[in-house]
C-alpha cells in the first residue's frame, strides 16, 4: 500500500463506527428564553450586547448556535405568568429570567423549565432557592448584593460625599412589589442618618413629572433605585439630574461612566459573565439546583469629579480616597 492510499485509509477508518461509516452530527441549536418586566430596550441596548458577547465568549453565536426568545411585560407585572407560558410553548432549553417577578412568574407557570436570574432581591426569603449554597430546586442565578441590597451603604457614601444633605428624593419604579426589600433598606438608613427621605414613583416613562416632584419636595440629592429602569434610561435620568442640578447615586459603575454623580456597586460586565457561564452549564447537562447563587465579593465606588465640578460640589478628600476610580 503506497503513502496516499494508507492516508486514505486512515482517514476512512478514523469516521468508522461499530455500525460502519456514520457522519458527522449537525451542531445543536440552543433555545433560551429571556423574560423581563420592563420594556423592549432600543437597538443597541448595552445590557443585550453584554448578555450576547458574555455567549459569545463561551463559544454561542446568537442567531446560529442559538436562539433568543424574549418576553418584555413592559411594566405590567400581571403579564409575566403568561409571557413565562408563552416561552415554555415556544420549547426553550431554559429560562433568563430578570428580577424577582420573572423568576417568580418563570417557576410557578413552568417549573419543569432550568432558570438562571439576576435580580436585587432576598433569594432564599422570597422562596425563590432554599439556600443561596445549594439552592435544590430547578433555579440558580447571581445577585447583585449578599444580604439583601446595597441600599443603606449607597445613601451613607452619598452622605460623606455631602455631608450638608438633610433631604433626599428616591426614584422608584411602579414595580414596587420587586423593590420592596430595597425601599425598606434605604428608610432604614434614612432613618438612621438623620435625613428626610421622599420616595417618587416614576410612572410608565414619566420621568418630567417625577422629577417635577423631586423639586417640589425640595430634595438636595438624589438616590436613584437600583432597577433595570434605571439602568434602562440612566441617559435620560442623568440628563435630567444635570438640568435640575442635582447629584445623585447610582448602583452600576456604568451609570457614573455614563455622567451620574457616584455609583456603589458590581460591574454589569461581571455579573453578565456569571450569568452566561451558568447558562452555559446548564444547557451541557448540569442542574440548576446544584450550582450556588453567586454573590458578589467586590463593590466598586466610582465617582465622577466632571460632573461633581458641573454641579459646584467640592468632595471631601477621605471620599475621593475611599473611591476605587475617580472619572475626570
Amino acid at each position: 500500500m503506497n503513502r496516499r492510499r494508507l492516508v486514505e485509509w486512515l482517514a476512512i477508518a478514523g469516521l468508522a463506527g461499530a455500525g460502519g461509516l456514520s457522519l458527522a452530527q449537525p451542531a445543536r441549536v440552543y433555545r433560551i428564553g429571556m423574560l423581563r418586566p420592563t420594556v423592549p430596550p432600543d437597538p443597541g441596548d448595552v445590557l443585550g450586547r453584554l448578555f450576547e458577547s458574555s455567549l459569545r465568549e463561551l463559544g454561542y453565536d446568537v442567531g446560529k448556535n442559538l436562539l433568543i426568545e424574549a418576553r418584555y411585560a413592559h411594566g405590567e407585572i400581571a403579564r409575566l405568568p403568561a409571557l413565562a407560558r408563552e416561552l415554555e410553548q415556544a420549547r426553550v432549553d431554559l429560562i433568563f429570567a430578570v428580577g424577582r417577578a420573572s423568576v417568580e412568574a418563570a417557576r410557578s407557570v413552568a417549573p419543569s423549565l432550568p432558570t438562571v436570574f439576576y435580580g436585587n432581591f432576598d433569594a432564599v426569603a422570597s422562596g425563590v432557592v432554599a439556600d443561596l449554597a445549594k439552592p435544590g430546586g430547578n433555579a440558580t442565578g447571581v445577585l447583585i448584593a449578599s444580604e439583601g441590597t446595597l441600599a443603606g451603604k449607597r445613601l451613607q457614601l452619598l452622605l460623606e460625599a455631602m455631608p450638608r444633605v438633610r433631604r433626599v428624593a428616591l426614584l422608584a419604579p411602579d414595580d414596587l412589589v420587586g423593590f420592596r426589600l430595597q425601599a425598606q433598606e434605604i428608610a432604614k438608613a434614612a432613618t438612621q442618618l438623620g435625613v428626610e427621605l421622599t420616595e417618587v414613583v416614576v410612572r410608565g416613562n414619566d420621568y418630567e413629572r417625577a422629577f417635577a416632584s423631586i423639586v417640589a419636595a425640595r430634595a438636595e440629592a438624589l438616590f436613584v433605585g437600583a432597577h433595570q429602569f434605571a439602568f434602562r434610561d440612566r441617559k435620560r435620568i442623568i440628563e435630567l439630574t444635570a438640568r435640575h442640578r442635582l447629584p445623585a447615586t447610582y448602583e452600576w459603575p456604568e451609570q457614573a461612566e455614563d455622567g451620574g454623580f457616584m455609583a456603589y456597586g458590581t460591574s454589569l460586565h461581571e455579573s453578565y459573565r456569571s450569568i452566561a457561564r451558568y447558562i452555559d452549564r446548564i444547557l451541557k447537562g448540569a442542574s440548576p439546583g446544584d450550582l450556588p447563587v453567586v454573590q458578589p465579593t467586590q463593590f466598586q465606588l466610582v465617582i465622577n469629579r466632571s460632573t461633581a465640578r458641573a454641579l459646584g460640589l467640592a468632595i471631601p478628600q477621605p471620599v475621593l480616597l475611599r473611591a476605587d476610580r475617580i472619572i475626570e
